[in-house]
């Protein structure tokens, strides 16, 4: 039976893992896919302290996993299939494995628009975080896609840079607070499409523009772009927690300061958790925090 048992192999739970394993627990990481979740499938990152040239997103999880097996850290390849986070106790196929403690680092993905070669275009002109590629679009023509707080946050960072920055929104009104929507009408380089959804995305091996449609006057048109970020919100992956632990109304798993979920014993740490920032720093940072207090809750339990 391993110490603490980590769900997920983003940055976040390898991060858990590294430090849980320094510390001298047992302890596993479950990842079905491939360690380094979403920060894997970006091609560079350039806002991770420490390296000024940027860094390939997969290189990061498996020098993170790397360095954690070097203290002693398992990752298993195999699917959680069910979790009991009352009796901390993880199926694994047919297989039942318990733990002393829980860390929670499922991750969360974008929810993406649904559209024709969306998924090929990702890293190519298709972003969901602007924080994580905006700088790529420096003095070119960008748009974003949604009207709530994440997408006028968006527009006005990109704006900094950008050429000009378009929000296209499906409604005739915003859902972002009155602050935000106020600094982004107020903005020169920001420009607004009520009233219309994006249909299509335009070009072959890098996005050109947008097909947009007015959905009261049915017209479309073609809208040049060479960077579309979509902010129409995340889905964290709570499925298998969800009515065990206390959850924010997106789903996200909500802890205190110090990791800690509604249950004791169980910890939550990046994207999955509620969280106003999705980073690769912030998850490093919970990853940390939560293994160091689960460390805690073990010695504790033992004394």
């Amino acid at each position: 039976m391993p110490d603490i048992a980590i769900i997920g192999g983003g940055v976040a739970g390898l991060t858990a893992g590294l430090y849980a394993a320094r510390a001298g627990a047992e302890t596993i990481v479950y990842e079905e896919l491939f360690v380094g979740g979403q920060a894997a499938k970006t091609h560079r990152i350039e806002n991770y302290p420490g390296f000024p040239e940027g860094l390939d997103g997969f290189a990061i999880g498996t020098l993170i996993e790397k360095q954690a097996r070097k203290f002693g850290l398992t990752v298993s390849t195999h699917s959680v299939t069910a979790i009991d986070l009352v009796r901390r106790c993880l199926n694994i196929g047919a297989t039942s494995v318990s733990a002393e403690a829980i860390i929670l680092c499922m991750g969360a993905s974008p929810r993406k628009l649904g559209l024709p070669r969306e998924e090929a275009l990702v890293g190519r002109g298709v972003s969901y975080c602007a924080t994580c590629d905006g700088s790529f679009f420096k003095n070119q023509d960008v748009a974003i896609i949604g009207g709530g707080d994440t997408a006028l946050s968006d527009a006005l960072y990109l704006a900094r840079f950008c050429n000009t920055v378009t929000i296209v929104h499906r409604r005739s009104t915003l859902r972002a607070s009155v602050a935000l929507q106020k600094a982004a009408q107020e903005h020169k380089n920001i420009h607004f499409a009520f009233n219309t959804i994006c249909t299509a995305l335009l070009g072959e091996d890098m996005l050109s523009g947008l097909m947009v449609k007015n959905v009261q006057t049915s017209e479309e048109r073609e809208f040049p772009v060479s960077g579309v970020f979509i902010a129409v919100g995340v889905e964290p992956r709570t499925a298998l927690v969800r009515d065990q632990v206390e959850l924010a109304f997106d789903g996200a798993i909500i802890t205190n300061g110090r990791m800690e979920t509604s249950l004791q014993g169980v910890y939550a740490a990046g994207d999955v958790r509620d969280t106003p920032l999705r980073q690769i720093v912030t998850a490093c940072a919970d990853g940390a925090l939560a293994a160091t207090e689960a460390v805690m809750f073990l010695a504790v339990k033992e004394s």
